[in-house]
């Protein structure tokens, strides 16, 4: 079983879905067998590498967000991560373009290390204050996750993976995607948002149910000695 989540590094819920879905995962007696690929999304692919602004002011002036209103969006999603175990500090988000830390993400998913960087990724970001819009800051958590930073630094200076991140865009606008994170699971079920760890584990199952359903065998007696809710066979 494959399931495709896009996202966006610069999105809070994403990492809050992403914890949401490795509960239900993690439970899901089959999670040896199913496949997970990380599709790269952005929010706003007009932020400039360097924003000079705080989340905040980002919202509110270009947004054109209350900010009050985004004050108290900023308590309510950092409830909700710290009930995933996640420490957000939005007075500490450094706004940045995420388009290069997707380029790191399929780098790091060519070598088996996808989820690894999407973590650290998502963790710098919200909860440790990191640019990812900065070269270095990139090559550290690649490197940190196992990568070669001469790799990460051609891949970049390159553009190497441009078109596989352009190419997730526009397989997300023909999917209809319209908001992050989005998962699709076996290009048959789609799930818009961080849901709660069991709608997940509904998805799952149901999935799975229709992927491979349970085949009846039969030694030529149907009708073999059973017990049912109005009792036993005699």
């Amino acid at each position: 079983m494959k399931i495709e989540i896009w996202s966006d590094v610069a999105c809070p819920w994403c990492y809050i879905g992403k914890r949401r879905f490795e509960t239900a995962l993690n439970a899901f007696p089959h999670k040896d067998s199913v496949e997970v690929q990380w599709r790269s999304y952005q929010l706003d692919p007009t932020i400039p590498e360097h924003y000079d602004g705080t989340e905040l002011s980002y919202l509110s002036d270009r947004k054109g967000m209350d900010p009050a209103q985004v004050k108290g969006m900023f308590a309510h999603v950092t409830e909700q991560a710290a009930a995933e175990g996640l420490n957000y500090k939005f007075d500490d988000v450094v706004v940045a373009n995420s388009f290069n830390a997707h380029q790191l993400l399929h780098l790091a998913a060519a070598h088996g290390k996808g989820d690894d960087v999407k973590e650290a990724l998502l963790s710098a970001h919200f909860e440790h204050g990191a640019d990812i819009g900065n070269r270095e800051a990139l090559v550290r958590i690649g490197t940190d996750a196992g990568l070669d930073a001469a790799e990460i630094n051609r891949a970049l200076d390159t553009d190497k993976y441009a078109d596989e991140v352009r190419a997730d865009f526009a397989e997300a606008r023909a999917l209809g995607v319209s908001g992050v994170p989005f998962f699709v699971i076996d290009r048959k079920y789609g799930i818009s948002g961080a849901q709660p760890a069991a709608l997940f584990t509904q998805a799952l199952q149901e999935a799975w149910q229709e992927a491979k359903p349970l085949t009846m065998v039969s030694a030529g007696n149907a009708d073999a000695e059973a017990c049912g809710p109005d009792g036993c066979a005699i």
